[in-house]
């Protein structure tokens, strides 16, 4: 039976929760988000539930560098579950730099797919590791937001964390 531990971790938005299994961290969940009991029942239904781990402590302390200004990059095992489209797009938002953005489109094309910007857009709003996996770097192609799970105000915040110029609200 595997091991899935949790932790809290306070950020400048509210506390996010931080789930972690042996084999890396698989879920931060945004303050206000629902829905993360549903995602263990289908991913990780019978696992022992425990505060703490190791692994869990790291991402937080990473995580804290990271709202502190800093830490750019993330050094985590991730544990992803998730189709293989969702891990293509997942893998390759992690090649997205600090403080730059992509739109759906230049990641559709990056991970081989340029037809499947709609696709990939879905992918992103199921992406299960918010700010590690950067789904906040990805906007719409005429250079407005977009979506975020965690709100847009939340993106907003993580992009100028980043040092990203944007203005808010850009939504159309």
């Amino acid at each position: 039976m595997e091991r899935l531990y949790w932790l809290r971790v306070l950020s400048p938005w509210g506390s996010l929760r931080l789930l972690a299994t042996e084999r890396g961290l698989c879920r931060i969940v945004l303050p206000g988000e629902a829905g993360v009991e549903r995602w263990v029942d289908r991913y990780l239904a019978g696992s022992v539930l425990e505060e703490g781990g190791p692994l869990a402590q790291e991402a937080a302390r990473q995580l804290q560098e990271y709202f502190a200004g800093k830490r750019r990059v993330f050094d985590l095992p991730l544990a992803f579950y998730g189709t293989p489209f969702q891990k293509a797009v997942w893998n390759a938002l992690l090649e997205i730099p600090y403080g730059e953005v992509r739109s759906y489109q230049e990641v559709a094309a990056a991970i081989g797919r340029p037809e499947a910007s709609r696709a990939v857009g879905a992918a992103i709003g199921a992406n299960p590791l918010p700010i590690v996996v950067p789904c906040h770097r990805v906007m719409r192609s005429d250079g407005s937001l977009g979506g975020y799970g965690g709100g847009l105000p939340l993106k907003v915040a993580l992009l100028r964390l980043e040092g990203c110029p944007v203005r808010f609200p850009m939504v159309q």
